[in-house]
């Protein structure tokens, strides 16, 4: 997979902020969310604090408080600024975080240019680099995930997106996928970049397992609702159940019901709900509910992985993305899927030395892990073997399920 290119990546960036007003920007809706603009300037910081400040000669920052103000768990590089009260930073404003981008990126497209240009960096500059266009792209997701857990605040529904919302395909049918399992290298295979959490690549004993053959619809998850999914103890986790008695959990995130009739809020507004398409922003709690309702389970990340290898390599192809062939669907960009398996390291895993090896290990604990992409995933940024992770009852990001048994 080629290296994305630094000046699109940094534009991208901006292109998602284009249809937004300054108090769009500068708003959070909840402490697990960010503010637009703080996005905009954590990615710059990230490439003045990580790279310009190592490489660059004569190097001063472009705001000395923007070091703590930006910085986001990185413990090893300082103080920060409380993350719930992010939404609280009026100051600098929009156009001053716009303006902290362009003298990075003029900074830094200075600094590629005096080392030859971004393909002939030296390993270490180069791994840094590419580091940060991937974290800018999981920002990118983080954009359009946080935004639209802010719009929806907003009793006038307002929408991201002008254009409208197509009606999905009527889903195939449910199939079961066979897997004769065994020995399975999971992990990153060294081909192109990962992140280290996906290392070391290793051999994990896989039992014979099934696997649905697409993701659960709205309209699947609907008939679980009404048929007293939410009423049902013997049906949940412990915690999960705790959550629905204390009125937490009573429905997916953005669904609504209004005179009798069931609407989702999208980042094209609020629409009639579409059976047909995936069901999206589940915790783990609703996802092992559901899946113990029809009489399966969530699949390991394991399973996961070995079925989304298999599939590509029956689809005679090369990319994890063509992961079809199998009969498996929405591996790939439709939502991420919840899995049973603890987010932990692999054996013999060990983090980048220095403050950017907090990125990830400092994590593995509390959290479940989900694969897969989703629709706010930038494009070629999902493999078979990425990790994505998150407490079991984040809600906001894309996530859905994919059965197993």
């Amino acid at each position: 997979m080629p290296q994305p290119d630094f000046s699109a990546v940094r534009q991208r960036s901006l292109q998602l902020a284009e249809p937004l007003s300054s108090e769009d920007c500068c708003a959070q809706s909840m402490p697990d969310a960010s503010p637009i603009k703080w996005h905009l300037a954590h990615t710059s910081w990230f490439f003045e604090t990580f790279i310009l400040e190592q490489y660059e000669n004569d190097f001063a920052p472009f705001h000395p408080a923007f070091r703590v103000l930006f910085n986001s768990y990185y413990n090893g590089v300082g103080a920060k600024h409380p993350r719930p009260q992010r939404g609280l930073l009026t100051r600098p404003s929009l156009d001053e975080v716009r303006a902290y981008r362009l003298d990075v990126d003029r900074r830094m497209t200075q600094l590629l240019a005096r080392r030859g240009g971004e393909s002939a960096l030296d390993p270490g500059l180069a791994a840094l680099v590419e580091l940060g266009l991937q974290h800018e792209q999981q920002h990118q997701e983080l954009m359009l995930t946080d935004l639209k857990h802010l719009l929806a605040q907003n009793p006038l529904a307002p929408a991201y997106l002008d254009d409208p919302l197509e009606p999905a395909q009527p889903p195939a049918p449910l199939d079961w996928i066979r897997c004769e399992g065994g020995l399975a290298e999971i992990g990153h295979d060294g081909r192109g970049f990962c992140f280290d959490n996906e290392l070391p690549r290793h051999r994990a004993y896989v039992a014979p397992f099934e696997i649905a053959s697409r993701l659960v619809t709205n309209g699947e998850y609907l008939a679980f609702i009404e048929a007293g999914g939410y009423r049902d103890p013997g049906l949940w986790l412990a915690e999960g159940w705790d959550k629905v008695l204390a009125g937490e959990l009573a429905h997916p995130l953005y669904w609504r019901q209004e005179d009798g009739a069931w609407r989702e809020f999208t980042l094209h507004g609020l629409l009639p709900l579409d059976p047909a398409r995936p069901v999206t922003h589940l915790s783990l709690y609703e996802a092992d509910a559901y899946a113990r309702w029809r009489g399966a389970r969530l699949p390991t990340e394991a399973e996961w992985e070995f079925a989304a290898r298999q599939a590509s390599i029956e689809a005679g192809r090369f990319h994890p993305e063509a992961a079809s062939g199998a009969g498996l669907a929405q591996m790939f960009g439709a939502c991420w899927q919840w899995t049973s398996s603890s987010y932990a390291p692999y054996p013999g895993y060990a983090p980048a030395p220095g403050a950017v090896g907090e990125y990830n290990g400092k994590f593995m604990v509390n959290q479940y892990v989900l694969r897969g992409s989703s629709c706010a995933t930038p494009g070629g940024h999902a493999r078979a073997s990425y990790r994505n992770f998150f407490p079991a009852g984040a809600r906001w990001q894309f996530t859905g399920v994919r059965l197993a048994r």
